[in-house]
């Protein structure tokens, strides 16, 4: 009943302060007199090759798009936008379908847009004109049937602080991203490597048009980034100094506004860092909404850190007297570490034991290569290589990542999986090459320096992967079971446990859908069963605990 009244209270809220104070930002439009509004006109070259001027977008035979855009912000923007045209349509679509799947109820997703204008009232005076004004450019080929949403230069802007406002408003964690750097007398050379899974994950069709994005801005350093269509701020990239960033989400407190979000800071510190010192010193004057780890490796200090940023703190962390550096989603410096959140969240999330689990394999392997770091990344055991079934959080690569990527700073060199997962080729850019005297050419070719790409996991060719595939259609078809409490087909429990035997999931499933039907025993057994299992995190395992203590006083 506590729990009714808390939503009505949230309902009548919404609708109160919606009207408040979001008229300015409703109304916004950033500055663009000053850059070249030229519209793009696209040239067709071929089914997946299309360029305008200088830059162009291509899908590449590993089915990665490779986009390159430079100019001033109104010019990448609207080159952006004409050239990706129907990919960026297309990843609205599937965004807001996914928000309609969640919140299937009109009137619900009314009150949820009344809200999220109001909480982004002050979002245009935390983004600086710059990104406001390339992503002006790229909204005006947004879809023209979401406008009900919000005008589509207002719902890019909302779109570039989702993963921030769901993180405090719902405090989400869409499966934890992993990364790890090495130097010294841990490499070949003595030179940094980093690597990391990113773990953003909303489903698979969002997933499915990844972008490698070579952006040669008219003022700050030419970069490379792994994105979606729509997207300009930067989650994993490296620009043309040799400066790396790759961000990981922490424990946040739920704040009452949106601020400056963790994309759009990022972006600015690899436009316009070259060095750890100057990452720092970018970040220090920025107000962000959530917390966030942001890993910053640079070649020309040939050491990584940690940027640990969140709304009323910042500190960083460095490691001393060691050569690697390891990051999940907790925070490690002095002034976050102790903070109630964070020691919560390594209690009782799964980032302490991926964290473990990273650092057991650097360890195991003294001398890290770009090939063990993209193996690394791979690893789908726990630690001391127990199986943790496929798909199981506490798994450095538990398939579900949207990119892994490797990053060679002193020698310019990245590395980006493709599909599926981060079990496809690891792709070589060389950055010495790839903005040196760029020309628009009319017979455009990939980037990719194939001399360099590593090779697929092995994994893909085995019964095991095959078996995981199809684990996830059935295991779809359980949620639906369980949601409609469904009778399932008599040999449906033992065909999908099979199918991914070493998971808990697939005996916490089965546990549910007896409980459901009172059948304690058989119930009894399954939950048994899963706590034999290494289960994600401490609150899954005290769930199964509490059913089990239900169906004992059921039985009694």
């Amino acid at each position: 009943m506590k729990k009714h009244i808390v939503h009505i209270v949230f309902i009548v809220l919404a609708f109160v302060v919606a009207s408040c104070g979001t008229s300015k930002s409703m109304r916004h439009q950033p500055e663009i007199k000053s850059f070249n509004n030229t519209i793009s006109v696209v040239t067709k070259q071929s089914s997946t090759i299309f360029y305008t001027g200088n830059n162009f977008l291509l899908k590449n035979k590993q089915n990665l798009w490779e986009l390159y855009v430079e100019g001033d912000p109104l010019e990448r923007g609207l080159a952006i936008g004409s050239l990706t045209d129907s990919l960026l349509k297309k990843q609205e679509y599937v965004f807001f379908d996914r928000v309609d799947v969640l919140i299937p109820s009109n009137f619900k997703r009314n009150v949820m847009m009344r809200f999220l204008n109001w909480y982004n009232r002050k979002l245009y005076l935390n983004v600086d004109n710059e990104y406001q004004t390339e992503i002006y450019g790229l909204s005006q080929y947004a879809p023209k049937d979401l406008s009900y949403i919000a005008p589509s230069f207002l719902r890019d802007m909302y779109l570039h602080g989702a993963h921030d406002i769901g993180h405090a408003v719902q405090d989400l964690a869409l499966v934890g991203c992993t990364s790890f750097a090495a130097w010294g007398n841990k490499t070949e050379d003595g030179n940094l490597i980093l690597g990391r899974n990113f773990d953003f994950y909303v489903d698979d069709a969002f997933a499915k048009d990844k972008i490698v994005a070579f952006i040669n801005p008219k003022e700050g350093y030419p970069f490379m980034m792994v994105t979606w269509p729509g997207m300009i701020g930067v989650c994993s990239g490296m620009n043309a100094e040799g400066l790396t960033l790759t961000i990981n989400a922490s424990k946040s407190k739920i704040p009452l506004i949106a601020k400056t979000p963790i994309s759009i800071l990022t972006r600015e510190i690899l436009q316009y860092a070259r060095t750890i010192d100057e990452a720092i010193a970018i970040a220090k004057k920025k107000k962000v909404f959530v917390s966030e780890s942001i890993m910053i490796g640079s070649a020309n200090d040939n050491k990584a850190v940690l940027i640990e940023i969140a709304p009323d703190n910042l500190g960083i962390f460095e490691v001393s007297n060691d050569n690697q550096l390891v990051c999940t989603n907790h925070f490690q410096s002095d002034a976050l570490k102790e903070n109630k959140r964070n020691r919560d969240q390594i209690k009782n999330s799964h980032s302490q034991y991926r964290f473990d689990r990273m650092t057991q394999l650097l360890d195991k392997n003294p001398i890290i290569t770009p090939q063990i770091a993209v193996d690394i990344l791979r690893n789908k055991e726990g630690l001391n290589n127990i199986p943790l079934g496929f798909g199981n959080d506490k798994a450095l690569n538990h398939l579900l990542a949207h990119h892994g990527i490797v990053f060679q700073p002193s020698k310019r060199l990245v590395w980006v999986s493709a599909s599926p997962y981060q079990l496809g080729e690891f792709v070589c850019y060389d950055l010495n090459t790839i903005f040196i005297n760029r020309k628009r050419n009319d017979n455009i070719i990939s980037l990719e320096d194939e001399t360099r790409n590593i090779p697929k996991d092995p994994f893909l060719e085995t019964v095991a992967y095959q078996n995981y595939e199809q684990f996830r259609i059935e295991n779809k078809k359980m949620d639906l079971f369980l949601k409609k409490k469904e009778k399932l087909p008599s040999d449906f429990i033992g065909y999908y446990q099979s199918l991914n035997p070493d998971y808990w999931v697939v005996y916490y499933n089965a546990g549910l859908y007896f409980y459901q039907n009172k059948k304690y025993a058989l119930a009894q057994e399954q939950f048994e069963k899963a706590l034999t299992k290494e289960i994600s995190t401490l609150a899954e395992k005290q769930e199964i605990t509490n059913y089990l203590k239900k169906i004992k006083r059921k039985r009694e």
